[in-house]
């Protein structure tokens, strides 16, 4: 995969919810030379500019936050208790190694009560999330003096290439933090119609929290959320619950739980698509939301929004997985976008049916297309 390396070190990095710190630095590091202005907010986000020919705004959020947990209690025994930061299905806890972020990195493990002294009544249920432990292997007394009340945790799992995949944790949201880096290397160099806010926001996980902050003073007029969506494509799932299959291309939202995306951001990424020659599917997700939401309500007058997603398995486990394919159709189909927004006519007079298979045959009369 082109530069795996990269990818497996922004997955690698530590960085829940609110406490982005060491996965901004790897961004900050990695944007020295891939924009035109690169900026931190009040909250953490950060901004990468990159100038266009006009001064309409565009902007793509994806989210630096990862789910993981915070401390909140130290047993007489070292033992320590946790509160979760975003969404966990408790049955995915087992058997983990975990990393405290104290005054030192700490190697931890994920502890509860063993199924050898279960009753029978506890063995057919899940674990609920409050019957977990971290054991750091220490007497309380060295652990106050490594771990504080408040400090992260982030779970421990490398990257690893998979057949034709990756696998590990955090490719919610990293792969799309890896994915703009990437659109931003590509479009290094080349001129662009509208001025390009690349923005990696934090607190994602938690309520779409830093987005609606950075939209806020962004005010863009078209909006991209770049962020996974689940890959249900696995025995067991009814073909209309697989919401996208991995292999399958880039996935273009629909809508989900929190967000319609706007019909004629869908046909022009769909016509963007067709005419690169770009494997896509369409994302229709039931349930859960991303920072397109924020994106889409949250400037002064809206935006023109829709998002690009990256099929994911197992997602919010520390196996997760995504297709080496379907990255490298995201890569191109944003940059495409964005190379292309001024070709499309966005008025909601035009034909917005999706672009013919010959840009060469394009006119007014076909979905828009200038």
């Amino acid at each position: 995969m082109k530069n795996f390396d990269l990818l497996r070190r922004i997955c690698e990095a530590p960085g829940v919810s609110g406490f982005e710190r060491r996965i901004r630095d790897l961004v900050l590091d990695q944007l020295r030379e891939l924009a035109d202005e690169v900026s931190t907010d009040n909250m953490g986000n950060v901004i990468a500019i990159k100038k266009g020919r006009e001064r309409k705004r565009v902007m793509v959020a994806a989210h630096m936050d990862e789910i993981g947990f915070i401390v909140n209690h130290i047993d007489d025994k070292g033992f320590i208790r946790f509160l979760p930061l975003g969404g966990f299905d408790p049955k995915t806890l087992t058997a983990q190694r975990v990393i405290v972020h104290g005054r030192q990195d700490i190697i931890g493990v994920m502890g509860s009560k063993p199924i050898h002294i279960m009753k029978q009544e506890e063995r057919s249920k899940v674990v609920p999330i409050t019957d977990y432990f971290i054991d750091l292997g220490l007497p309380k007394e060295e652990v106050e003096k490594l771990v504080a009340i408040g400090d992260p945790i982030t779970r421990e799992r490398e990257l690893i290439e998979i057949g034709d995949c990756v696998s590990g944790k955090s490719l919610d949201n990293r792969v799309s933090v890896f994915i703009l880096l990437e659109v931003l290397r590509e479009l290094k160099g080349q001129d662009i119609p509208y001025d390009l806010y690349a923005t990696f926001t934090v607190q994602e996980e938690v309520g779409l929290r830093g987005a609606m902050g950075s939209v806020s003073h962004i005010d863009p007029d078209f909006g991209f959320g770049l962020d996974v969506t689940i890959a249900y494509d696995v025995p067991g799932g009814a073909p209309q619950e697989k919401v996208t299959s991995l292999g399958g291309g880039a996935a273009i939202k629909v809508l989900d739980g929190s967000v319609i995306s706007d019909y004629r951001m869908v046909n022009y990424l769909k016509g963007v698509a067709t005419t690169s020659d770009i494997n896509y599917q369409l994302e229709l997700l039931p349930a859960g939301g991303t920072d397109t939401a924020a994106v889409q309500r949250y400037g002064t007058k809206g935006s023109i929004a829709g998002a690009i997603s990256i099929p994911l398995r197992n997602m919010h486990q520390v196996i997760e997985m995504a297709h080496q394919q379907d990255i490298a159709d995201c890569i191109s189909l944003l940059a495409g976008a964005i190379r292309g927004l001024d070709t499309y006519d966005w008025s909601f007079t035009a034909d917005h049916s999706p672009a013919p298979s010959h840009p060469d045959k394009a006119t007014t009369d076909d979905a828009g297309w200038l």
